[in-house]
């Protein structure tokens, strides 16, 4: 099909039956989430071409009916062609080495910005502290680098060796970021090459050791850094941040997708600013909806890592420099929880850890 249609087509006739299709367990549709590739008549037959779906046999079923369900009785279609082709295939990468002295590397990623990964990897970061664990936390988030901000270090200017550049310590944590090594008001313009000569020497020529944890603050999306951190070590578990949004959780399948194509392992979903409690009637709002990510996580066969709340608290405190999971807030505890669920998981895969 695609020597003879070299270029994407979607049919107007065909797009008010598409729009009526949802993706199983979401309340948006496939055109919407962009799930539809092509659709155009041949003849007297519509072919509709899906984006490549990283999803169990029932799931890609149930679509594949509901399609042939909207496009019934259509005037002028005698028969209708789905395809769904395959994600693609794990390929040979360079061969990871461990990080010296560092146990267990847990990333914290997120397919879309503003969902919150990196308020996350910092609560997480510091709540794995709390549990007695040696913890670092490298910002790879090269061109928006927010750690030095919300570990309240602008101003921090690490010091280098013969041999390793060495992380500064702050709030118990071994961190760094580039941001500690370039003006903050400038715009970091570089190019594939020079991103991932940057993230293997983040990630290789910084004393870290010992450490029983290093979380990784990703980038938003599944490019350069991304591919880059996988290549280079081996990762313990990634944790998936999204917001219960259908367009958030879109990209959150994409972001399992790359872990599981790179045979990362993927620790679980967590579902951010999932609520808000109202100081005055403290009732609770689910200002972007409800109860879609853990059924996701479901259909991914991953983790639900549990829910954070959308608190203004937590905003304000980070943007000080003082992380919410330091101070008695109830949002604290949210993320203390979610502490102990992933260094729960990280035990799993590294036999013989215990918390210290």
């Amino acid at each position: 099909m695609s020597s003879n249609h070299p270029e994407a087509v979607l049919d107007d006739r065909f797009l008010p039956a598409l729009k009526k299709v949802p993706y199983p367990g979401f309340d948006s549709d496939i055109v919407t989430m962009g799930l539809v590739e092509d659709a155009r008549l041949v003849g007297q037959k519509a072919v509709i071409k899906l984006r490549p779906l990283a999803a169990p046999p029932e799931v890609l079923e149930q679509l594949e009916n509901s399609i042939a369900a909207a496009f019934t009785g259509m005037p002028g279609v005698e028969e209708l062609e789905i395809i769904q082709p395959e994600p693609p295939k794990p390929q040979k990468a360079p061969v990871p080495h461990a990080i010296e002295g560092v146990a267990a590397v847990v990333p914290v990623a997120s397919g879309k910005g503003g969902v919150g990964k990196s308020t996350v990897a910092v609560n997480l970061a510091l709540g794995l502290a709390g549990l007695g664990l040696k913890v670092g936390l490298l910002d790879l988030d090269l061109y928006g680098p927010s750690i030095p901000l919300m570990l309240g270090l602008v101003d921090a200017q690490p010091e280098a060796t013969a041999e390793k550049l060495m992380p500064i310590t702050a709030h118990g944590l071994k961190t760094m970021s580039i941001g500690f090594m370039v003006d903050p008001g400038k715009a970091l313009i570089w190019r594939g090459p020079i991103i991932m000569k940057a993230v293997k020497q983040l990630l290789h020529d910084v004393a870290w050791a010992p450490l029983d944890v290093l979380i990784l603050d990703l980038p938003p999306g599944t490019g350069d850094v991304q591919i880059t951190m996988t290549q280079e070590v081996p990762i313990t578990g990634a944790v998936v941040v999204t917001t219960p949004q259908d367009v958030a959780l879109v990209d959150a399948i994409k972001a399992v997708d790359m872990f599981r194509a790179t045979n990362a392992p993927v620790l679980g979903i967590v579902e951010n600013m999932s609520y808000f409690i109202c100081d005055g009637c403290e009732k609770r709002h689910e200002i972007f909806g409800h109860g879609s990510v853990e059924p996701l996580a479901r259909r991914l066969g991953v983790d639900y890592l549990g829910e954070l709340p959308l608190d203004a608290k937590v905003r304000a405190s980070m943007d000080a420099g003082q992380p919410i999971v330091e101070q008695t807030a109830p949002s604290a505890q949210a993320y203390r929880e979610l502490a102990a669920r992933v260094w729960e998981r990280v035990n799993k895969l590294l036999p013989g850890a215990e918390v210290k």
